[in-house]
């Protein structure tokens, strides 16, 4: 039985229970992270309590924790679910008010919680075993502030559902420009003659973990060539490799798009070369 937090206490996930006058219930009001965990090892936790902190921060909710408060509470949850192959979900909300109010009321405690659930084992970084993805297209019809992670994701959902109901494990999205933002739940890049392109971070975009970590790794290698800007649609259908990351997914190849091959239709030598590196050194304490 999955053992999660709630203001506070431990108890059984089926135990957990939240007032309706919540606002993360009623508004969507809060922030959420999902921290990869393999054998009691996360990755990625001060990124991912980073940007927790500067979303909190971007809608105002005063929760005051420090990274060692989130720390305690990441290694309790694991401890308590077995320290296998764990993701960590922490989900803040403004909290419950007496009353349906849009104004941020005051006075309020925010309702933290916090549960692990199992996950896969990282995807092997290797063409012949990798288990590739298949992406559908779309328009991006999210809000405007899609580098905040809020709980209100139906945009999101919405999305994602319009290449899931085609077959395909996710969609690339683009904005009225024609320039690729990134996906339903994962940044994207793009692979041509050796070089990878991811689009730079602003508003039509969340700054993923993994997306950075792995840019940081590229980077200190310096085999790989990476550039942050603006990549068009028609750079993503010339591309010869396509990619898509997440905390989840870790890095995994895109082989098809609207049912038409990307390059030659099979996972490419410069992910595996990636994805290798990543794997080596994704680890943050």
């Amino acid at each position: 039985m999955t053992i999660a937090y709630l203001n506070g206490e431990y108890m059984p996930l089926e135990e957990a229970r939240i007032s309706p006058m919540d606002r993360g219930f009623l508004f969507g009001d809060g922030i959420y992270e999902v921290i990869p965990s393999y054998g009691g090892k996360m990755v990625g936790f001060g990124p991912h309590i980073s940007r927790m902190q500067d979303g909190l921060a971007s809608i105002e909710i005063k929760l005051g924790w420090n990274k060692d408060q989130w720390r305690e509470l990441c290694t309790s949850l694991l401890e308590k679910n077995g320290n296998g192959n764990l993701g960590i979900y922490l989900h803040v909300t403004r909290g419950a008010d007496s009353v349906r109010h849009h104004a941020y009321p005051e006075g309020i405690e925010p309702t933290v919680f916090g549960y692990a659930f199992e996950i896969p084992p990282p995807p092997v970084p290797d063409r012949e075993e990798i288990k590739p993805y298949t992406c559908a297209t779309g328009h991006d019809m999210r809000w405007d502030r899609c580098n905040i992670k809020s709980i209100s994701l139906l945009g999101n959902v919405m999305h994602f559902q319009q290449g899931y109901s085609k077959g395909d494990g996710e969609i690339l999205l683009y904005n009225e420009n024609n320039e690729l933002t990134e996906c339903g739940a994962c940044n994207a890049y793009v692979v041509k003659n050796g070089v990878v392109a991811t689009p730079p971070l602003d508003n039509q975009i969340l700054p993923g973990i993994t997306r950075q970590l792995l840019l940081e790794v590229l980077r200190a290698d310096g085999s790989i060539p990476v550039e942050e800007r603006v990549v068009t649609m028609d750079e993503v259908w010339d591309a010869d490799e396509v990619w898509i990351s997440s905390s989840s997914k870790e890095v995994v190849p895109v082989v098809q798009l609207d049912g038409k091959p990307v390059g030659n239709g099979e996972p490419g030598p410069v992910w595996e070369k990636a994805a290798k590196l990543y794997s080596a050194g994704k680890y943050d304490f």
